[in-house]
C-alpha cells in the first residue's frame, strides 16, 4: 500500500513518556526505563523512515525535567552522550538512511561536551533529506514562543521590523521548527492526557492520539495503530 493510500501524516510528534513507571513496575531503577526508552527511540526512528514519514519529533527532555533527582538527570545526560557517540560510530549507516537530525530546545545549561556533540551531528547530517528527526532536549513550548517574541521585539526596537509586519508566519519562522510543517499527529504513550508544554504553537491543529502503552514497550505495531486512527479522522482546520 502506498503512502497516499495509507494517508500517512507528514509529521509525527511523540512524547516519550512512561519510562519511570515501566521501571517501577519491574522493580528496576528509573534509569533502566530511560535506557530501554532510548532503544525504542532508535527502533521507531528506523520504522518511520521505512514507512515514509518525512518528519518526526521526539520529546526527550523538557525544561521541567531538571527538577528531577540529580542522579536521574545525570543518567539521562549520559544516555544522550551514548546516543550521540553511536551517531558518530554509525555515521555511514545513518548517511545511507538519509537522516537529518536536529536538536530543538535551549543549549543554555546543557553540558558543554553534549552541546558540542549535538552541533557536530547536526552539521554532519544537515544535507540529508529522507527523514528529518527532531530531538527536543531542554525544550519547553512556552520558552520557545517567548524567545521568538523577544527576537521580534528586538527587531521592532532596532527598526528592522515594523509592528504591521508581525503575523503568525513571522512567529513560526522564529521557532525551533522553522521551515518544517506543523505536526499532523501527536502521540502520547502512557495514558496521560496532556501536552506537557510540548509544541504549543505548532500543535494548534494537530490530531492527538493517547495510548496506554508505556514508551519502553512501544512498538511499530503501536505506531501503526495510531496512524490508522489518524487516517480515519476528518481534519477540517476550523472549517465545515
Amino acid at each position: 500500500m502506498s503512502k497516499e493510500e495509507r494517508n500517512l501524516p507528514s509529521h509525527i510528534a511523540i512524547i516519550m513518556d512512561g519510562n519511570g513507571r515501566w521501571a517501577k513496575q519491574r522493580g528496576l531503577k528509573r534509569t533502566e526505563g530511560h535506557k530501554r526508552g532510548a532503544e525504542v527511540f532508535r527502533e521507531i526512528c528506523q520504522y518511520c523512515t521505512d514507512i515514509g514519514i518525512r518528519y518526526v519529533t521526539f520529546y526527550a527532555f523538557s525544561t521541567e525535567n531538571w527538577k528531577r533527582s540529580k542522579m536521574e538527570v545525570s543518567a539521562i545526560m549520559n544516555l544522550l552522550r551514548k546516543y550521540l557517540d553511536e551517531m558518530f560510530q554509525r555515521a555511514e549507516e545513518n548517511e545511507e538512511a538519509g537522516y537529518c537530525i536536529r536538536f530543538i530546545g535551549s543549549r543554555e545549561g546543557m553540558p558543554k561536551d553534549i552541546v558540542k556533540m549535538m552541533d557536530t551531528v547536526e552539521s554532519r547530517t544537515s544535507d540529508k533529506s529522507t527523514t528529518y528527526i527532531n530531538v527536543a532536549v531542554n525544550y519547553g513550548g512556552r520558552a520557545e514562543i517567548t524567545q521568538a517574541v523577544r527576537d521580534i521585539a528586538q527587531g521592532v526596537k532596532d527598526g528592522s521590523i515594523s509592528i504591521e509586519d508581525i503575523d503568525e508566519d513571522m512567529i513560526s519562522r522564529g521557532l525551533y521548527t522553522a521551515g518544517q510543517p506543523d505536526p499532523d499527529l501527536i502521540i502520547r504513550p502512557s495514558g496521560e492526557y496532556r501536552l506537557s508544554n510540548y509544541l504549543l504553537w505548532q500543535s494548534a491543529y494537530s490530531e492527538i492520539y493517547i495510548d496506554d502503552v508505556l514508551w519502553p514497550d512501544y512498538t511499530p505495531a503501536d505506531l501503526d495503530r495510531a496512524i490508522e486512527e489518524y487516517s480515519k479522522r476528518n481534519r477540517r482546520f476550523g472549517g465545515v
